[in-house]
């Protein structure tokens, strides 16, 4: 399967078929069969109410949720009209509580797959008061099992692990970090979670100056194609990687059977030996 994650830059779009334009652009250049966009790239759509609701972080969350479903409808169709599946910018969005969550769209060439919810907030979003949503899922996209880990939550083991033991073989991971630590941090986070699950992870971030959100005015990071540095594999462990801060795709070719073969023969076993572990982990006493 053809590959593709955005290194995608926001702008301040002024009405919807503008963006609309942009994001069918984006599709357009692609050349992919499964392509992953970035967290909080969906706050662009704030600034169709105007720049003044997008320079206010609590109107633009809700300024960006009220847009979000037709947002949805558009990359639906563009998944359907490319025969791609395509994971949508997360943003904020209007689950029902009192508080909006960060979540993410799959959607595929026969329609939508579902919703990834993030999982755990970072400081910045529980300053906001962004909330915790629906718990982790996994899709079946071609001959993969899918799993998505927002951002933060590629830096925890535990969920990395949990989309594994239900299947999954490739983590998608959409990311917005305004500093070059903060991009590290999940760079490291996705390539940990590739090692340990012996899986292919796609990072794609915001990148770029955004001067008029106060909520994702710095975008720093690359788009990457991590696997374990093993067997068929490159032994960097970095299958495809992008300039750093640049926009545009950055691709690959992924075949199940590559996966297969290395968690039945690689060096290493993660996927195998993962039970072994946690039970050693339970053994152990401080």
């Amino acid at each position: 399967m053809k590959v593709a994650v955005a290194a995608y830059p926001l702008d301040p779009v002024t009405d919807f078929d503008a963006w609309a334009r942009k994001a069918a652009e984006w599709v357009e250049r692609a050349e992919a069969d499964l392509l992953v966009f970035p967290e909080y790239g969906a706050m662009e759509l704030a600034h169709l109410d105007g720049s003044e609701t997008a320079g206010d972080l609590e109107a633009s969350l809700h300024a960006a949720a009220r847009h979000g479903p037709a947002a949805q409808e558009v990359w639906a169709d563009l998944a359907r009209r490319h025969r791609a599946h395509i994971l949508a910018p997360s943003g904020p969005w209007d689950a029902g509580g009192a508080r909006p969550v960060n979540r993410t769209w799959l959607h595929g060439p026969d329609g939508t797959l579902g919703h990834q919810d993030k999982q755990v907030m970072t400081m910045f979003e529980r300053s906001w008061d962004i909330r915790s949503g629906d718990p982790l899922r996994v899709f079946r996209v071609g001959e993969f099992t899918v799993g998505v880990l927002i951002c933060y939550d590629a830096e925890f083991p535990a969920l990395g692990e949990a989309l594994v033991a239900a299947g999954a073989d490739l983590l998608l991971v959409p990311s917005c970090t305004d500093t070059v630590a903060g991009f590290t941090r999940v760079r490291v986070g996705a390539m940990a979670r590739a090692l340990e699950g012996q899986c292919v992870a796609l990072h794609s971030p915001t990148v770029g100056a955004c001067p008029w959100s106060p909520a994702v005015d710095e975008n720093r990071g690359r788009a990457a194609i991590y696997a374990p540095p093993d067997l068929g594999f490159p032994e960097t462990g970095i299958v495809a990687e992008g300039a750093m801060d640049a926009p545009g795709w950055t691709r690959a070719t992924i075949e199940p059977a590559a996966i297969a073969r290395l968690r039945d023969r690689g060096v290493v076993r993660g996927h195998a030996h993962r039970g072994e572990a946690a039970a050693a982990a339970r053994r152990f006493r401080a």
